[in-house]
Parts: structure tokens; C-alpha cells; sequence
């Protein structure tokens, strides 16, 4: 019985290898010569690192060689384009490279498999199962876009016969999970782009652009971003759970964060924690007196801005990030350790939540922006009063009924709005959404009395003895959000997380 079990538990994950690896080879099936072999290469090096006999100077060289060899694959395939641009521009020389389409998913795939090696070499992994770890590494739902898991939580899942088996209510909060994620990206995130790019563009051919203008594009831009990557969050927590696997939470309302620490503690958790983890401790963490330990922050920041994309508006905002976060430290110890001060009340929580938003979203600019002086254009233009409205133009604006009207039905119906309303409205129905709304898990759990947060064996409760309302309302309601998603499936959709 025992072996049968365990040979039916091999069938399931040997499919969902297959199943993975031909999602990722449905965009160019070359690139799959390219996981197999980081996989393989990967695998070898850990089987070594884990063998207690091999010296501990010998693992280090290993464990270095295989960091170097992950690290390389990045460079080669991500940065060579923007080494080689940045060598002929300020050098007389012309080296030509032929123009490098960059893999699927490489950036989060390598880190997965660095993190693995570096605690195989710690010491923290014993055993090895190579399907198992294809399955870590390939598993489709977390594969292209993350979140970015640690074996640690996956692994364990994986050896569970129970995960295999059919469950009726993982299903259920699997499929609304999804359809919440896939409204963010299609209805949310994909309408914000109609507004956040006409700017952008304007401002990387360095248009006229009022201060409206400037804040419409970056704010729509904020959104647009967290809803479409949040949105994939979702969609691959979702379908992990249609089959019993839960993946890491990857965002914690970070627009409800009230400092730049506390938007790094609910933004793409899981690299913040892997840039924790194995960089920033590594370098020496705060363990190392106030200037290294700034230092470190600096560094981290940078390279996590690096990770996102080859360009300097990629480093510029990681420096942004980890100069906000030396300020944010430095006033903590200032006013808690020096001054004696405990800062709280209702007005002091909702500056500190203005202020860590407008730095947000100041920085995305940059993170958008094609070059530094476009974003230093929109930047400018963001804080130029003079192009400020008059009053007859906000009474206009405010007073224009059939704008609003007609501004709401072209939204609803997945139209850019010929209306300035439309901008305006959608932007503060986000902010607000982002700020007091619970926000997708919170949502799934409240519904069905259930927390997913954690393991899923504490979920104990039964569709079956839901209240009518969660039993049935809910999920007809999420049954149209989904019928709604799907007539907008024809519309132009951005992958913005494709460079990542």
C-alpha cells in the first residue's frame, strides 16, 4: 500500500514537472535547454555542497563556483546589451553585440537556485530528490513572476501525499483567489496603463506636461504596477491552491505603510526576505557599527534595484529605496534613542502614510521612466505650481456632470476615458481601495471563514456548512467579476514583470 502511495506521489509531481516545463516553453521552447541545464548544473553542485565529507574550503570554492555560474547566466542574458551600450557610449570604441532576448523568469528561477546552494552549504538541506527539486524549481504558477519560495516551504508540501488528493475547499478558495488576481491585472492594472503611459511617453520625448499631468501619469503608474504584479501574486497563490499548495504571501497592502521599513515588510515580501537573507546578512547586516550597517542597507538596495532591470533608472531607484531607508532609520534612532520622543496619534500616522507615499511614488518614476532625464522631466514637472489650473478651470471640472457620467460608463466598459473625470476618479477609488480595503487574502479569508496565511492544514472549515451569503452570494458575485475579466481577455495586455 505504502509503495503504491508513494509511486502515485511521484506520478502527480513527475506531471506537474511536465506540466510546468511546457508552460515555460509555450513562449520559445529553446529557452527550456536553458532551465534544464541550470537545473542539473544547480542539483550537482548542492548534492556536493551536502556531502559531509567534503572539506569545508572545498564547499566554499564549489559554493562560490556555482554563485558565479548562476550570477553569469544573469549577466550574460540580462545585462551584456546594457554593458556593451554603456562601454560605446562613453568610449570611442563600437562593439556589437547581436541584440540578446531575455529568458523568462531567469531572475527569479536563478535566485531560488542560489539560495538553495547557499543553505546546502549551511548545512540546512540533507536530502535530495531530483524530481522534487525540478518541481521547486519549475513549478508553474510561481515560475514566471514569482513569488520567489524557499524550499523550506515547498519541499515539505511537495512529499505530502494529502497535497494530491482532490479537496473540494481548496478548490474554492483556490478559483476566488484568481479571479481577485486576474480583476487586479485586467480591469485595474491594465486600465491604469491607458493613463500612466500617454505621460510617459510625453515625458521621455520631453513634452509639455502640467503638474496634473505629471501626477495623473506617476499616480496612475503606482497603481498599475502594484495591481499587476500583486494581481500575479494572486493568480499563482490561486492556482497553487487548486491543488493543495500553498505559496508565500508576496504583498501585504504596502500602500497602507506608514514608513519606508514598513513598505519594505509588506512589498514583493519574498525579495525582500531573499535579500535579507542572503545578502544583506552576508555583507554583515547591522551587526557591524551605523556606517557599515548604512552601508549594507545602501548596497542591498542598489542590487535589488539592479535585479529589476538593466538601466541606471533601475540603480537610481534602488539608491532612492535605500537612501529612504537610511533616513527612515537614522530618525527612528534619533527620536527613540536620543530624544526620548514616542511619536503616535491618528494625524502623526497619517503623515507618515502622505509622506512614505509621495516617496513611493516619487521613486517609481524613475522605475517607469526610459532614461533619467525623462523621469527628471516628469519629476520637475510634478512640482511645478505655475502650471497649476485656475479656479474656473477646477469649478469646470468638478461642475461637469455628463463628463462624470460618461467618464464612468467607458471605464466600466474597459475604455480609455476621453475625460479628465475618469483619471481623477479611478486614481482616488485606488488610493482608497489600497488604503482602508482589506486586501486579497483577507478578502478570501474573510468570505470563508478560513486563513490561508497559514498551513493549510488548520483549515478546517467546510463549504458546506458556510452561512448562505458566503456560500452562494459570494462566489455568484465572483463568478460575474470573472465573467467580466474574461470579456476583456481581447484587449492589449503589458507584462510588466517580463524584464524581471
Amino acid at each position: 500500500m505504502i509503495g503504491r502511495v508513494c509511486r502515485n506521489t511521484n506520478l502527480s509531481i513527475l506531471w506537474l514537472v511536465f506540466v510546468s516545463l511546457f508552460f515555460y516553453g509555450w513562449w520559445d521552447p529553446k529557452y527550456l535547454s536553458l532551465i534544464l541545464i541550470s537545473i542539473c548544473v544547480n542539483y550537482n553542485i548542492a548534492g556536493f555542497l551536502q556531502r559531509s565529507l567534503s572539506s569545508r574550503s572545498a564547499k566554499k570554492l564549489v559554493l562560490y563556483l556555482g554563485v558565479l555560474f548562476n550570477l553569469s547566466s544573469i549577466a550574460y542574458f540580462k545585462y551584456a546589451n546594457f554593458v556593451v551600450f554603456e562601454i560605446n557610449r562613453i568610449s570611442s570604441l563600437e562593439v556589437h553585440l547581436d541584440n540578446i532576448v531575455l529568458p523568462l523568469a531567469i531572475s527569479f528561477f536563478t535566485f531560488q537556485q542560489i539560495a538553495y546552494l547557499v543553505d546546502s552549504y549551511r548545512g540546512e538541506i540533507s536530502e535530495q530528490n531530483f524530481l522534487l527539486y525540478m518541481l521547486f524549481v519549475t513549478f508553474f504558477p510561481q515560475l514566471i513572476a514569482g513569488p520567489i519560495v524557499h524550499h523550506r516551504e515547498m519541499l515539505p508540501q511537495f512529499r505530502n501525499i494529502n497535497v494530491y488528493k482532490f479537496n473540494e475547499k481548496f478548490i474554492v478558495l483556490g478559483i476566488s483567489l484568481f479571479t481577485i488576481g486576474l480583476f487586479k491585472k485586467l480591469i485595474v492594472a491594465d486600465s491604469m496603463a491607458m493613463f500612466a503611459t500617454p505621460i510617459f511617453q510625453l515625458a521621455n520625448n520631453f513634452g509639455e506636461l502640467s503638474i496634473l499631468d505629471a501626477w495623473k501619469g506617476a499616480l496612475a503608474y503606482t497603481f498599475q504596477l502594484y495591481f499587476d504584479f500583486s494581481g500575479y501574486s494572486d493568480m499563482a497563490i490561486g492556482l497553487a491552491l487548486l491543488i493543495g499548495i500553498r505559496l508565500p504571501l508576496n504583498f501585504n497592502s504596502p500602500y497602507k505603510a506608514t514608513s519606508i521599513v514598513d513598505f519594505w515588510r509588506r512589498w514583493h515580501i519574498t525579495l525582500s526576505r531573499f535579500l535579507r537573507d542572503y545578502l544583506y546578512i552576508s555583507l554583515g547586516g547591522n551587526r557591524v557599527g551605523l556606517f557599515r550597517r548604512h552601508s549594507n542597507l545602501l548596497l542591498t538596495m542598489l542590487i535589488g534595484g539592479l535585479w529589476h532591470g538593466a538601466g541606471w533608472t533601475f540603480i537610481i531607484w534602488g539608491g532612492l529605496h535605500g537612501f529612504y531607508l537610511i533616513v527612515n532609520h537614522f530618525f527612528n534612532h534619533v527620536t527613540s534613542s536620543i530624544l526620548k520622543i514616542e511619536l503616535d496619534g491618528i494625524v502623526y500616522g497619517f503623515l507618515c502614510w502622505v509622506l512614505t507615499f509621495i516617496s513611493v511614488v516619487v521613486a517609481w518614476v524613475f522605475f517607469r521612466a526610459e532614461s533619467f532625464s525623462a523621469a527628471l522631466h516628469l519629476t520637475k514637472a510634478m512640482v511645478d505650481i505655475s502650471s497649476f489650473p485656475s479656479l474656473v478651470d477646477i469649478q469646470y471640472f468638478f461642475g461637469d456632470l455628463k463628463g462624470w457620467a460618461l467618464s464612468i460608463l467607458q471605464l466600466i466598459n474597459g475604455k480609455e476615458s476621453e475625460y479628465e473625470q475618469g483619471i481623477f476618479l479611478f486614481i482616488v477609488v485606488s488610493t482608497i481601495f489600497c488604503k482602508f480595503s482589506p486586501n486579497s487574502t483577507e478578502i478570501v479569508n474573510k468570505i470563508y471563514d478560513v486563513c490561508i496565511n497559514k498551513s493549510l492544514d488548520l483549515i478546517k472549515t467546510e463549504v458546506s456548512s458556510l452561512s448562505f451569503s458566503r456560500k452562494y452570494i459570494s462566489p455568484m458575485l465572483l463568478g460575474c467579476v470573472f465573467s467580466w475579466c474574461i470579456l476583456n481577455l481581447n484587449k492589449v495586455s503589458e507584462f510588466l514583470y517580463f524584464q524581471f
